[in-house]
């Protein structure tokens, strides 16, 4: 379903959700065994909402550091927290890169968002915002993909998927010495689905066919990775 190109660049499947639903649910199904990861188009997500959500984002980072001291832990325990991965080692003796802002969301949404930041201004009403249309496509996306399964169409509703969404907002500084330091190990995600929004720094890898291969995204689409749990499921 991937297409490799020249140069170890992967075109993921794309899903248009525009289609039939039939055709949909079979794509959802293929991608996801083949590949387990493909971008989905169309998604229902407002291309504004995703705009607003990267601005804030963007804007939180660059707050002076006194304003996101409040909000750093390092208690991994904790849902909604600020953290660097600076202040871990990896088994090859370099250092994550990367700064994290980790919140949780429980939908409907209500009281679990007020220990979110205040700041930059609005940050909770866009995130909150983006989190509820976020979720209602991975829940198209889980209802298509139970379907295939020959599963009922809710299979994945409830508890299984469970009410809550978890936003893992990455943030890449510069670094001055790439030698030293690693963005993010390789590693298996342990939700069912995680759902990517691609900015204009590349970096994205996958494991196809024994390769990292890297990921060439589409503006304005989503890429879909299934998580270990879900291909379980997929593959037996």
């Amino acid at each position: 379903m991937g297409n490799l190109r020249a140069g170890g660049i992967v075109s993921l499947p794309i899903i248009d959700l525009y289609r039939g639903h039939d055709e949909c649910r079979r794509a959802v199904l293929d991608a996801g065994k083949e590949m387990g990861f493909f971008q989905v188009v169309n998604h229902g997500v407002g291309e504004q909402a995703m705009r607003d959500v990267s601005a804030l984002c963007h804007e939180f980072f660059a707050l002076p550091e006194a304003d996101k001291a409040a909000f750093y832990s390092e208690d991994n325990d904790k849902t909604n927290r600020y953290f660097s991965g600076s202040t871990y080692e990896t088994v090859v003796g370099h250092k994550y890169w990367i700064d994290c802002l980790r919140l949780g969301c429980t939908i409907p949404v209500g009281s679990s968002t007020r220990d979110w930041p205040d700041k930059p201004n609005n940050f909770r009403q866009v995130v909150e915002k983006f989190a509820v249309q976020t979720r209602s496509m991975g829940m198209e996306l889980l209802r298509l993909l139970a379907e295939g399964m020959g599963l009922r169409t809710d299979y994945f509703d409830g508890d299984l998927a469970g009410t809550d969404v978890i936003l893992g907002i990455n943030h890449y500084p510069a670094c001055l010495d790439p030698t030293t330091m690693i963005g993010l190990p390789p590693h298996c995600d342990r939700n069912l689905l995680t759902l990517l929004i691609p900015n204009k720094v590349p970096g994205l890898q996958l494991l196809h066919n024994g390769e990292w291969v890297h990921v060439e995204p589409l503006p304005n689409a989503f890429v879909v990775h299934t998580g270990l749990a879900l291909e379980v499921l997929l593959l037996y």
